[in-house]
C-alpha cells in the first residue's frame, strides 16, 4: 500500500543507476521514470516483463506481446559516482543562497549537470 504525501527522492529521471538487489542485481541503466509517492523507479533494461497489448489503429500500434520495464523499489538502486563509476549514496550541499546541489557521498563530486 502506498503511503500518502511525497517523499524526498535523491534519484532523478535520466540518472545512471546500478541495481543493488533483486533478480537484476548488478545491472546498470538509465532511470526512465520516478514515482516518489510509491517509492518506485523504472530503469532501462531492468525488470523486463512481457505484457499482452491490444492493437490500437488510432495510435498506430499493433497488437501482440510486448516487453517493457516494470517499476522496482527505489531502495534497490544506487546512483553511479561520476568520479570512479562505483555505486554511491547521495547527499545535498546547501549553498549560502539556499540552493541545493546533489553530491556523491563517496567522492564529493556534483551529480547535477549545470
Amino acid at each position: 500500500m502506498a503511503q500518502t504525501g511525497t517523499k524526498r527522492v535523491k534519484v532523478k529521471k535520466g540518472d545512471t543507476v546500478v541495481v543493488m538487489a533483486g533478480k537484476d542485481r548488478g545491472k546498470r541503466g538509465r532511470v526512465l521514470e520516478v514515482n516518489p509517492r510509491a517509492g518506485k523507479v523504472r530503469v532501462e533494461g531492468v525488470a523486463v516483463v512481457k505484457r499482452h497489448q491490444r492493437p490500437n489503429p488510432q495510435a498506430g500500434r499493433g497488437g501482440g506481446i510486448v516487453e517493457k520495464e516494470a517499476l522496482i523499489n527505489i531502495s534497490n538502486v544506487q546512483l553511479i559516482d561520476p568520479a570512479n563509476g562505483k555505486p554511491t549514496r547521495v547527499r545535498y550541499d546547501v549553498a549560502n543562497d539556499g540552493s541545493k546541489t546533489r553530491v556523491a557521498s563517496g567522492s564529493g563530486q556534483a551529480l547535477d549537470k549545470e
